[in-house]
């Protein structure tokens, strides 16, 4: 078993100024990488009556990951890390590249507790972490000390320098074209849960500084279900430079044909240097309950790994027709549809559970 002891937080470097002044960015999540970033999951509260019913899915994710891509796992403790050994080793994953990390966590969203990459324009430059803040989605599920600490844990074990924000960010509320463009939602990045002090100039020179982008774009609001205020990783996502997906909800009596209607209205006059964005449209799939709350079910959580789109899938009617317009975006990759039905009830799906490690 590949595991890694933790390291004195004590020899913690620091990244002194402005990332974006120096050169640095967040690549798109097309750009290689040489890992993805998991927290294995174990917050039993995350899935209540569900959680024994996630494993297919998620470990059919592991393995899939593994096929192109390292993979890093922050777990609790030895006996999780055996388990966790275990079971990936069962579903047939590469165990070369799958290492463990005994960095206790809260829950297991790696994608808004985990480590932020930027690299930088000059090669010769080695990546550094952006330490955004983290509040469990505007202090919705405490505790989340652990959680919080994830991204200093990982620069630590890395010997990275970590730039200090300063202010609360979650990688699902932000998507990235990795040519100086970002996408998020006001109804997130403006909550006064997340940022109260801060007006929205503020917000987009912060996220012009530590991910080194030039426009921020913003569109209004998130699907039904999604207890993040919005996250861009349900609604909207660039597939290349000039051209994004877009959920959207053809059934007029659905809450989330309005929402998704305006969203994609917006994108139709947002510019990307001065020129319209593409945009793809995919079906929302059927709305999905389960004990009386629905699910933020949506086929735009997708993770772009270095061989595969792996995509939520939740044996709806439009699923195939999801996947197929996926694949139109992606002919470099293969797309791959996980049924995400029990997964999603935890309220997210595989762009929510890692953070990719960019080469």
């Amino acid at each position: 078993m590949n595991l890694i002891e933790p390291k004195d937080n004590a020899g913690l470097k620091t990244f002194e100024g402005i990332p974006s002044e120096d050169g640095y960015y967040f690549p798109a999540e097309w750009a290689p990488h040489e890992a993805c970033w998991l927290s294995w999951p174990h917050n039993r509260d995350t899935w209540p009556g569900k959680m024994d019913k996630i494993w297919t899915a998620y470990l059919e994710f592991v393995k899939l990951l593994s096929l192109s891509e390292k993979v890093f796992i922050n777990v609790n403790s030895l006996e999780m890390a055996k388990k966790a050994h275990s079971m990936i080793f069962a579903h047939g994953a590469e165990m070369d590249q799958v290492f463990f990390y005994l960095h206790p966590t809260n829950d297991a969203w790696c994608r808004d507790h985990g480590p932020s990459f930027l690299i930088n324009q000059n090669p010769s430059k080695e990546k550094i972490i952006v330490n955004w803040g983290y509040n469990a989605w505007g202090g919705k599920y405490p505790p989340f000390d652990l959680d919080n600490e994830i991204p200093k844990k990982v620069a630590t074990h890395l010997d990275l320098k970590i730039a200090q924000a300063g202010i609360i960010m979650e990688g699902g509320s932000v998507d990235f074209n990795g040519e100086g463009a970002l996408i998020t939602s006001e109804s997130c990045l403006l909550n006064p849960n997340r940022n109260p002090d801060l007006s929205k100039p503020e917000i987009e020179q912060k996220l012009k500084n530590y991910y080194g982008v030039e426009e921020v774009l913003w569109v209004k609001d998130g699907i039904v279900g999604d207890d993040t205020d919005g996250h861009i990783d349900d609604t909207v996502r660039f597939v290349n430079p000039s051209t994004v997906i877009t959920m959207v909800e053809a059934n007029t009596s659905d809450e989330n044909h309005s929402i998704l209607k305006e969203n994609r209205e917006i994108l139709e006059q947002l510019t990307v240097r001065s020129h319209s964005l593409e945009i793809v449209d995919i079906q929302m799939p059927e709305p999905l309950y389960y004990d009386g709350q629905q699910l933020p079910a949506s086929y735009a959580n997708f993770y772009i790994s270095n061989e595969h789109v792996i995509t939520p899938i939740f044996n709806s009617k439009h699923d195939e027709q999801a996947l197929s317009i996926l694949q139109e975006c992606f002919p470099d990759r293969k797309v791959v549809g996980i049924d995400s039905t029990h997964l999603v009830w935890g309220l997210g799906s595989f762009h929510c559970l890692s953070q990719q490690q960019p080469v």
